[in-house]
């Protein structure tokens, strides 16, 4: 059995929350989770993994049991949310790691790597989107609002936080739905739940617009240092669709991709498939 130790992490006087498990010494994965979730999602890979990789997970700013300041004292932006979390790795001795990106991990992963790529051994996206043509008409409401950041259209992101939602996102194109624990979904509810959480995603819903904005950036990464690459997808993802995952072929044609038959958050029905491909990957 694997030992996961719960931590946390003084970064310049934010506290991030992270699990961390594995051998000091073995190849270290940071493992960056989504929307709406937190390091919990990785309940079920870290065990798997544990053996031959060093691996840390924490909670973004403002998710799961990091600090959650005010809007008042902190702005939820992906640069902030990146600036936090490169600055975590140093904290907890990560000079240089693999990427496990996931939904909103991707964007906070890839500003990383993009910044710093002598740091960077290699790359799992799991429904972490960095083209155009991953982005599916679920994002119309989203990119309205960036469009056009009306109060009005800010309401209507509303929808996207409440408990059904969350829900749907976790069983939508599953197969069996019993495969997916409620747990996880209890859990992000009542992370969402909290006050204040609502205006915070949707600031974080209105700042994605700055992602896609770098997606030209992150290509042009991919590009030049062509990381060892692992594309693991839920293919029936409402939200990135599996263009998505194959378009990274086309800046690293070493790329390895991989469509599993499940939706967004893949790991809940497909963890074993997933660190299987990640260990014949890199961990070999």
């Amino acid at each position: 059995m694997a030992v996961i130790h719960y931590r946390t992490a003084d970064v310049d006087g934010f506290n991030i929350f992270y699990r961390e498990a594995g051998r000091p010494g073995a190849p270290k994965l940071l493992l960056l989770h989504g929307y709406p979730s937190s390091g919990h999602m990785f309940r079920d890979l870290i065990p798997l993994l544990a053996e031959r990789f060093h691996i840390v997970a924490p909670d973004l700013p403002g998710f799961g049991q990091s600090d959650m300041p005010s809007r008042d004292t902190f702005a939820y932006t992906f640069d902030n949310l990146a600036d936090v979390i490169d600055r975590f790795t140093i904290t907890v001795g990560f000079d240089r790691f693999a990427l496990y990106v996931f939904d909103y991990g991707a964007p906070t992963g890839f500003r990383i790597a993009s910044r710093h790529p002598e740091r960077i051994t290699g790359i799992v996206s799991q429904n972490g989107n960095a083209y155009l043509e991953g982005l599916s008409d679920a994002w119309n409401p989203i990119q309205a609002y960036w469009q056009d950041p009306t109060p009005e259209n800010r309401s209507v992101l509303r929808d996207m936080l409440k408990p059904e939602t969350t829900r749907w996102q976790y069983v939508h194109g599953v197969a069996d739905e019993s495969l997916v624990s409620p747990d996880g979904i209890a859990l992000d509810n009542h992370y969402l739940a909290r006050p204040g959480a609502d205006e915070i995603q949707l600031d974080l819903f209105g700042d994605y617009r700055t992602n896609v904005a770098l997606y030209p950036t992150f290509q042009k990464y991919f590009r030049e240092h062509k990381p060892p690459f692992l594309a693991i997808w839920g293919k029936h993802d409402p939200f990135f669709l599996p263009a998505g995952a194959e378009a990274y072929e086309r800046d690293m044609p070493d790329a390895v991709v991989r469509l599993l038959d499940t939706g967004h958050f893949a790991l809940e029905t497909h963890a074993a498939e997933i660190a299987e491909a990640i260990i014949d990957q890199f961990g070999r």
